[in-house]
């Protein structure tokens, strides 16, 4: 096997992580995402990076996989927790450690800052082997349920 790099993500990669999510979604969830709004939320942590970050993974010159980092502030630790968002392997590289690296960097970014506390993901129910995959990288699901409210999907640019 090609050994497989990590890097973050540029603009340049956008259609790439954009392809990524319509993907994501459909084999994940059963959705189809409309491709357009896809594009405007992979540019627009592009344009904030305070949004987050993407991390990809390359093996031979090609991008094999992605994540998005976001952070969330925790008052009880006084610190910074990340979270792991919009995972995917191409189907070829799974199986293969492309996401255990993906997920290391993060790691290691953690691990070696005292601004950091930790990693959480949320992971939908009936994905099963991403369930195991985070099992066996260690992360448990006993602490917390993730619960929901979701205005219905528009075209509309998101806005606070």
């Amino acid at each position: 096997m090609e050994e497989v790099g990590i890097r973050l993500a540029t603009p340049a990669d956008a259609p790439v992580l954009e392809a990524f999510q319509v993907r994501l979604a459909a084999e994940s969830e059963g959705l189809e995402l409309d491709p357009e709004t896809v594009r405007r939320g992979v540019e627009g942590v592009f344009e904030c990076p305070a949004r987050g970050q993407y991390r990809v993974a390359e093996q031979g010159g090609r991008i094999v996989g992605a994540l998005l980092v976001t952070s969330e502030w925790s008052d009880w630790r006084a610190a910074t927790v990340l979270w792991i968002h919009s995972v995917y392997v191409v189907p070829e590289a799974r199986r293969q450690g492309v996401y255990r690296r993906l997920q290391a960097a993060v790691r290691d970014r953690v691990t070696a800052s005292s601004d950091l506390a930790g990693i959480r993901m949320i992971i939908d129910k009936r994905n099963a082997a991403s369930r195991r995959a985070a099992e066996a990288l260690g992360y448990a699901c006993e602490h917390y349920d993730t619960y929901e409210w979701l205005k219905p999907a528009t075209t509309d640019s998101p806005s606070w």
